[in-house]
Formats: C-alpha cells, structure tokens, sequence
C-alpha cells in the first residue's frame, strides 16, 4: 500500500482561509482610494495572514515551531474579525458580504484548534 503524505490543501483551516481571503480581495479591490487606504489594505493584511501562517507552519520542521505558526494565524484571525466589523459600520460591505465573512471566520477556530491538536498528537518533535 502507499503511504499518502499530507499536503497543504489537506487542512480544513488553510483551505477556507486562503479561499476567504480571495473573497475579501475581490470585495476591496473596487472599493473607492480612501477605503483601500484605510480599512481595505489592513483587512486583506490580517486576513491573507491567517492561511499564509498556516502555510508558513505547514512548512516548518519541529511540532514546536509549527503550532507556533498556527497560532500566529489566530491573531490575525482576530484582527480579521474587527476589520469585517470595522467594514460593516462603515457600509463598504454589503450585508450578505459581511454574514459570509463572518461565517467563515467563525469556522477557523474549531478548525485551527483541530490541527494544532493533530499536530501534537501525531509529531514528536
């Protein structure tokens, strides 16, 4: 039998931040100059954050370093939060904009937590 290597599309948390993160994009990219400046540049920051420190521990060698990257991605996970909410008072995005987001972000805790616990469960070192 073969032995099957996980990859980094594997991860539950990666794939549905890094396809929110494409979403957000979408959505700031039209937004007016002063917009993008200010919300729009800092929200698509904290949110690319989140699968690229997944991605960023994915590639580390240690358990250590890795969950460390996980976590990482939480912070931005909250930032990503205030932002959304930040765009909503603001009226940049339209509601069924905003309940997605917030959707989707409320999912990555579960889903980041289950990988840091498969992480240390399943690595040595």
């Amino acid at each position: 039998m073969e032995k099957k290597f996980l990859i980094l599309n594997d991860i539950a948390a990666y794939k549905i931040a890094f396809n929110l993160s494409n979403y957000v994009w979408d959505i700031v990219v039209i937004w007016d100059y002063f917009a993008k400046e200010t919300v729009g540049k800092q929200f698509v920051k904290a949110i690319d954050s989140i699968s690229a420190n997944i991605a960023e521990g994915f590639g580390r060698y240690s358990k250590k370093d890795k969950v460390r990257f996980y976590r990482y991605s939480f912070g931005s996970l909250k930032e990503s939060f205030d932002w959304n909410e930040k765009s909503k008072n603001r009226k940049l995005l339209k509601p069924e904009q905003y309940d997605y987001i917030f959707s989707e972000l409320n999912k990555l805790p579960k889903e980041i937590n289950s990988w840091i616990k498969y992480t240390n469960d399943k690595l040595k070192y």
